[in-house]
């Protein structure tokens, strides 16, 4: 019976949602919706490799550096008029240049690891909050954090798609590189894989892959989609193309669930979607111990 309610719940609210995509007065909802069906493709196929190689709080460390741009950017298209300076173009920028730093110091550092990352990761964020408080005008922090659909333009989707094209492009030619990378890193340069090389690529194809999603889930939550359809698929998945596979179709699932949720309950949209992967996680991961518990008492 309670199942029943929830799915007839369920259905309302997407009938809702549907009609009010047809509508020509809310076209940031439409535009929001096709960023996260664009980011979707790039996160599922990167968080993939990201949770095999076991890297998430490295991409952590990228996605908060990345508010350090936005800041700048803000920051220089108010003060000295630079309108072309977009503020995804800015955290891309910062994005790259701390996915460079951060897989230098894991790869070649001596000193403590966590504490070097960590503070690349909070240096960042300190950059980026200090030329927001600077910029003329109100503008709140809180909307990169966690996000916000209306600050989902146009040329968001344009730039998304060019990036999500570039990612997908490099995973085609070095997938096979990078696979070799994420399952045995020493074997991979004994066959003559340039191991470390490849390694800096993943993180500056995460650093890309999260900064799509900035406006539309924010800085802190953009790390759950990245991470948590991997997560999932990597239960029931037998090989990493499944794998993949599943955790882009769970993307697309998450986004347009949690955003028909977040229009029709008036919720933020960004928490919205990321509560829906998280209830999905913790549920599959249960079914699948329970399952395995019983299995093994037969």
């Amino acid at each position: 019976m309670i199942m029943s309610i929830w799915i007839v719940m369920g259905g309302i609210i997407m009938v809702e949602f549907f009609k009010a995509l047809l509508d020509p007065d809310l076209a940031f909802l439409r535009y929001a919706l096709c960023l996260g069906l664009i980011g979707s493709i790039p996160l599922g196929a990167v968080g993939t490799f990201v949770v095999a190689r076991r890297i998430s709080y490295l991409a952590a460390a990228i996605a908060h550096s990345a508010l350090g741009g936005i800041g700048v950017a803000l920051y220089c298209r108010a003060v000295f008029g630079w309108d072309w300076l977009h503020p995804m173009l800015g955290a891309l920028v910062v994005a790259l240049m701390a996915a460079g730093l951060i897989g230098w110091v894991s790869l070649r550092s001596r000193q403590r690891e966590d504490a070097l990352i960590g503070s690349i990761w909070v240096t960042g964020m300190a950059v980026g909050l200090l030329f927001i408080a600077r910029t003329p005008g109100y503008v709140d922090p809180m909307a990169y954090f966690f996000g916000d659909i209306l600050l989902v333009t146009r040329s968001d989707l344009w730039i998304a798609g060019g990036v999500g094209a570039l990612i997908l492009g490099i995973l085609g030619v070095w997938h096979r590189q990078i696979i070799a990378v994420c399952f045995d890193a020493e074997y991979a340069s004994i066959r003559g894989v340039r191991a470390d090389w490849v390694y800096m690529l993943l993180l500056m194809l995460t650093a890309l892959t999260v900064v799509i999603m900035v406006s539309f889930v924010g800085i802190v939550l953009v790390i759950a989609l990245l991470t948590l359809p991997p997560a999932i698929a990597a239960i029931g998945a037998r090989s990493l193309w499944r794998m993949l596979v599943v955790a882009i179709l769970l993307n697309i699932a998450f986004v347009f669930v949690g955003l028909g949720l977040s229009f029709s309950l008036d919720l933020p949209s960004g928490p919205s979607v990321i509560l829906i992967a998280a209830m999905t996680y913790l549920l599959v991961n249960g079914f699948s111990r329970l399952f395995s518990g019983r299995n093994a008492c037969k």
